[in-house]
């Protein structure tokens, strides 16, 4: 089968790769639409000595697996478990000891024609949300573990540093919440798409230190983590969602005075993500920058690497 691998920091598109044989548990998945997010970018920084095939945004269709399932469009939650160590046993499943990661850690990712994943982690797509659309259900779900982790209400002040494509994603599921969001960012074009949903937008200077109960950060990037947290008053929450291929440098002490606390914050609920989307509560499709075929995989993300650039879809069959 045709795949985008890595290795050594370098991506290759190759035509022999073996398609996958799922062992028990797990079904085999025709990928039918793939999205390349910035941890695929990061892994080619070096994020993680990763090797094989990108990829774990993905929707495609079950060709073996349970009867339920055969030729019925899934998502798929990346984290492949071993359900018997502590964190499993403590129904923290994403933390498991043993984990392999698809796309990331030890198992093929979504950038070819066929992946593997065990049967619990496939979720059925609504007939009503399309392929493109489905391709988002991972991202959003990431963003809405923020919901998981922190209460939110209506009175509090939220600032989110970042107006990529994750930074879109979780001001749009921040919003639903009715708290007092500011979304911050460079590019008055992707602040628009958020204005259009009735979002409150700026670029970074209008934001003031120490006058949020919670900040977001999703950029990435040292300087997007500064405003993130010079922005927040003491005892307030700061929420990295971001995965850094460098190190991080801030003061510490800072955190310490403010007695600031600070998430980290990734994987998060698929049913409830796709529940957003079938309801049309969240609108990804001003996100969609463009689409490649399989064969176009390096111009693809040579694309997606470029600045400004939202969502590229990797068309696989």
């Amino acid at each position: 089968m045709k795949g985008l691998w890595l290795e050594n920091n370098q991506l290759q598109l190759r035509t022999d790769i073996p398609i996958p044989e799922p062992p028990a548990g797990e079904a085999l998945v025709r990928v039918l639409r793939a999205g390349i997010c910035n941890t695929d970018l990061e892994l080619l920084r070096g994020y993680y000595p990763y090797t094989g095939v990108l990829g774990h945004e993905f929707v495609g269709l079950v060709e073996q697996g349970p009867k339920h399932l055969v030729n019925q469009r899934v998502v798929g939650e990346i984290n492949a478990v071993c359900g018997h160590c502590r964190f499993c046993r403590r129904g923290q499943p994403t933390h498991c000891e043993n984990r392999t990661v698809l796309g990331i850690v030890n198992r093929h990712g979504a950038f070819a024609d066929y992946l593997c994943l065990p049967i619990e982690n496939l979720h059925p797509v609504p007939e009503n949300v399309s392929t493109d659309t489905a391709t988002f259900t991972e991202p959003l779900a990431a963003a809405l573990e923020i919901q998981q982790q922190v209460t939110i209400c209506a009175d509090d002040r939220v600032l989110v540093v970042g107006d990529g494509k994750l930074g879109q994603l979780v001001a749009q599921t921040l919003a639903l919440t009715g708290c007092q969001l500011l979304v911050v960012g460079r590019h008055q074009d992707k602040l628009a798409n958020l204005e259009a949903r009735g979002i409150k937008t700026g670029f970074v200077d209008v934001v003031k230190d120490r006058t949020f109960d919670i900040s977001v950060e999703c950029t990435g990037n040292p300087e997007g983590f500064e405003i993130a947290r010079r922005a927040l008053r003491p005892r307030g929450t700061l929420i990295l969602k971001s995965t850094y291929a460098g190190n991080l440098s801030f003061d510490a002490s800072a955190l310490v005075v403010d007695e600031i606390t600070l998430i980290g914050s990734r994987c998060g609920p698929f049913p409830a993500a796709l529940d957003l989307l079938a309801a049309e509560k969240v609108d990804v499709k001003p996100l969609i920058h463009s689409s490649y075929p399989l064969n176009e995989a390096l111009e693809a993300f040579a694309q997606a690497q470029r600045r400004g650039v939202l969502k590229v879809l990797l068309e696989i069959s």
